[in-house]
């Protein structure tokens, strides 16, 4: 158990520093079980049947976590040190290579869990003076007195050769008479703490085994920069760490944690979304800036939104995808299957080859969570320049001036025969006000490679026999703007026939979201497909969505297939971000007075109905860091009632269903004080409950909605009452067994600094010194990390000082009533 608790420090850094070859699954099983272990032995540590056995964890937790801080920031400063040696020339030219921080706290935690070990079983004197005595035989009464003897005997043998090893081998090293230069100007030496401690010269083996450690450390960190290193790489540091990139895997990032209360892009993520929504929207939209720069779609700025260099191809074939850049492993598998030349699949039995698409067209939210320069190269160009890569000669830091950038031998864009890419924003793009999509994708020329000839965020593009795309940008808006739509209004007119045939591509399928919400979005969309293309709409194509749902229109008889607005309803999200539910659309079948019948989905109706299921059990092994939320909201609803005194009549029920009873009863009646005392308590369950409500479907009749939202709050109530309760129980039966101290916050630390002025002395006044040259920062952080790994001990100190501040009060009270005046 002690070395359980040792090992926690070292796995719980495991958890935060960034480790080769470990995903975040592996990650939170680690955090999840050392977690565990922390709370129980900070709670067993307490029992008196530990001490009885001859194992003070108080005192070897206390050790621990002195030596480990103090090796810590020996060994941060030796490596500055050395790194400062290296920067001036005085060692070797690989030395600068700076060693990984987790390295440096696995050290210290094997130093730290050598020197508790050492102590004890050899303690501070290697054993010779202490005697097995009665302390530590208390184990041994659990036997007969036949069987004790027989054992004592057995272990008395080993006692004595542990006591002789301890002597011979872990012998202090001697005094400060026996090494002046060390007495002098390290540890030890002559006393001048002017009366504050006992005057002692012995150097303590304790102190000795870390010295000893920390200068193997040190020793063999110097040789292998000095020596063995430059031999085995002759190489320069970069360009070694250059060589082991290339040989590595993809460095992808990982999957965006939404459901994270300390990810630091989620806080930036609803920054820019308030930014975007409270100060740009209705002032200032980049597609009426760009409109304006273009002169008004006239001239010859017009090809800055149309291009018609595919309309003259025989064979023609696209593909589509959106919501791309969440996980990187996830986006390259897609990217992946995107660049092949060609894929063979089944279909209705037969093997089909599909050919690379010679156009890619990506529907929008390029990058999760926010828009930056670092998601953008991370999370959406990383993956696509692995799939396929762009040509050599190509400079990604550099922007395009007159696009397209084409490659030499190539004079214009109709004669390139290479993949070629257009991209529509998302509403992730738009946080930013679209700076960055336009940097990035308009600005820019090669996405991978695949060519990026567009210059605008929406365009138009001919294809062969009469097709066309319609890219629109809805902004934040769920709508075009007035130039967007005069724009593609005017090429209705003048260039689309009335046999050509439109695929409209938007970011969001308004066809499901309007359904589902019961709302009416995008008024500018629907005026443009049904009063200008008129039927000539065959295929509406999306995503926003991360899924697959194909929905084709069902003839009648009183319905002319020619004046249908839309013919195909295509959603297509599945661009490596995470998956969206689709059986919440099985009952979709009708809009704008057509009707339609849902082909295909991914994952099927049947499947995204178990998936939801399964996520009340693996939502938190996948999101564990909600907890972070989830324990905030929990203690606003409760915090107000602490600390719970009198719960005796909980304890001392005669039977299992009096004790279930009297609990209940108790739960029930701190829901009363909470309604009506506490009025913080109270504040925060009527937001959580209108967050709730708010949260349920617009489609959910309002009755329904208030129903729901009411059980909603009311399960998370019970459940955050109900674990403050058990808590104040496991406290409360502490108290009362008086395994858990109550002399203040900080006991463990005291009863440490006794122990320690006892055990290992100080005549120097290093600790002091210490204390002074850190302005009181050395002995803070011991005190609080001790608090912190004893919380047991921190926990009943409300409940003590609750009744003692009560008690105080009546004394006031009586003591100024006025049959006590004078």
């Amino acid at each position: 158990m002690v070395v359980n608790l040792r090992l926690f420090t070292w796995f719980f850094l495991l958890l935060f520093l960034s480790i080769c070859g470990e995903d975040n699954e592996t990650k939170l099983s680690n955090f999840s079980r050392w977690y565990i272990a922390w709370i129980l032995v900070a709670a067993l540590y307490h029992l008196p049947s530990f001490q009885s056995m001859g194992v003070d964890l108080r005192m070897n937790l206390s050790l621990f976590l002195t030596i480990f801080i103090s090796s810590v920031f020996v060994l941060l400063v030796f490596h500055l040190v050395f790194i400062g040696l290296w920067y001036i020339g005085l060692v070797s030219r690989v030395a600068g290579r700076r060693p990984a921080f987790l390295t440096i706290f696995q050290n210290c935690a094997v130093l730290s869990v050598a020197c508790c070990v050492f102590y004890s079983h050899c303690g501070n004197h290697a054993l010779n003076e202490r005697p097995f005595g009665r302390k530590d035989s208390g184990f041994f009464s659990l036997w007969n007195k036949g069987e004790r003897n027989a054992l004592l005997a057995k272990f008395l043998k080993m006692y004595e050769f542990k006591d002789e090893v301890c002597k011979s081998w872990f012998a202090p090293v001697g005094s400060a008479r026996d090494y002046p230069l060390l007495s002098k100007w390290v540890i030890y030496g002559e006393f001048s703490c002017s009366g504050s401690c006992e005057s002692s010269d012995e150097i303590s083996p304790i102190y000795s085994l870390w010295a000893t450690f920390i200068g193997l450390y040190i020793a063999n960190y110097v040789v292998e920069r000095s020596t063995g290193w430059a031999l085995t790489h002759p190489l320069s540091v970069k360009e070694t760490e250059k060589l082991k990139n290339k040989q590595m895997k993809p460095n992808f990032l990982d999957m965006v944690p939404w459901y994270s209360g300390t990810s630091a892009d989620l806080f930036k993520t609803v920054f820019d979304l308030l930014v975007s929504v409270t100060v740009f929207v209705g002032r200032f939209d980049m597609r009426m800036m760009q409109a304006a720069m273009s002169g008004g779609h006239e001239g010859a700025k017009q090809e800055d939104f149309l291009y018609d260099h595919f309309s003259e191809k025989e064979d023609f074939w696209f593909d589509f995808m959106a919501d791309t850049g969440d996980g990187g492993n996830s986006s390259y598998s897609v990217a992946k299957l995107l660049a092949q030349p060609s894929l063979c699949v089944w279909n209705d039995g037969h093997l089909t080859k599909l050919p690379r698409g010679n156009l890619l067209l990506i529907g929008g939210d390029l990058a999760y969570p926010n828009p930056s320069a670092y998601t953008y190269e991370k999370r959406f160009f990383r993956p696509f320049e692995y799939a396929l890569q762009p040509p050599s000669w190509y400079k990604e830091e550099h922007i395009a001036v007159n696009k397209p950038e084409l490659p030499s031998g190539v004079s214009e864009l109709t004669l390139y025969d290479g993949p070629q890419c257009f991209v529509i924003p998302g509403n992730h793009d738009w946080f930013d006000g679209l700076q960055t999509f336009m940097r990035y994708i308009c600005h820019k020329s090669w996405l991978g490679g695949w060519l990026m000839p567009q210059k605008k965020s929406y365009f138009a593009l001919q294809l062969p026999k009469g097709w066309w795309v319609f890219g629109l940008d809805l902004a934040l808006h769920s709508d075009i703007d007035s130039d967007q739509f005069k724009f593609f209004t005017e090429l209705i007119h003048k260039q689309v026939k009335e046999n050509d045939s439109v695929i409209i591509m938007t970011h969001e399928p308004n066809w499901l979201l309007d359904w589902y919400w019961d709302d009416v979005t995008g008024k500018n969309v629907s005026h443009l497909t049904r009063d200008y293309l008129k039927g000539r709409c065959k295929l509406r194509i999306a995503g926003d969505l991360h899924h697959y749902m194909r929905h084709s229109y069902v003839a009648s008889e009183i319905e002319n297939p020619n004046s249908v607005n839309v013919q195909h309803l295509i959603v297509n999200g599945c661009g490596g971000a995470f998956l969206h539910p689709t059986h919440v659309f099985s009952d979709f079948k009708q809009i704008y007075g057509t009707t339609y019948e849902n082909k295909a989905s991914y994952p099927s109706i049947q499947d995204s109905s178990r998936i939801a299921l399964g996520n009340i059990l693996k939502f938190r092994k996948k999101n564990w860091q909600f907890d972070f939320i989830g324990g905030f909201i929990y203690f606003i609803l409760t915090f107000s009632m602490f600390p719970l005194c009198k719960l005796d009549h909980i304890l001392q029920a005669d039977t299992f269903s009096g004790h279930v009873k009297s609990f209940f009863c108790t739960v029930w009646d701190i829901f009363m004080y909470m309604v009506g005392e506490s009025y913080v308590s109270s504040m925060g369950s009527i937001l959580l409950l209108v967050a709730a409500i708010s949260f349920v479907p617009s489609k959910v009749s309002r009755k329904k909605k208030i129903v729901i939202g009411v059980l909603h709050v009311s399960a998370h109530l019970a459940a955050a009452l109900v674990l403050m309760l058990l808590m104040e129980l496991g406290v409360e039966t502490c108290i009362r067994h008086n395994l858990l101290a109550t002399s203040g916050y900080h006991s463990l630390y005291e009863w440490y600094r006794s122990v320690e002025s006892e055990h290992f002395p100080d005549p120097t006044g290093l600790r002091a010194r210490i204390e002074q040259w850190t302005f009181g920062l050395y002995p803070a952080c011991i005190k609080y990390l001790m608090s912190a790994f004893d919380v047991p001990e921190v926990m009943p100190l409300p409940n003590l000082l609750k009744p003692m501040q009560q008690k105080e009060q009546q004394h006031v009270v009586i003591a100024n009533h006025p049959t006590n005046q004078g």
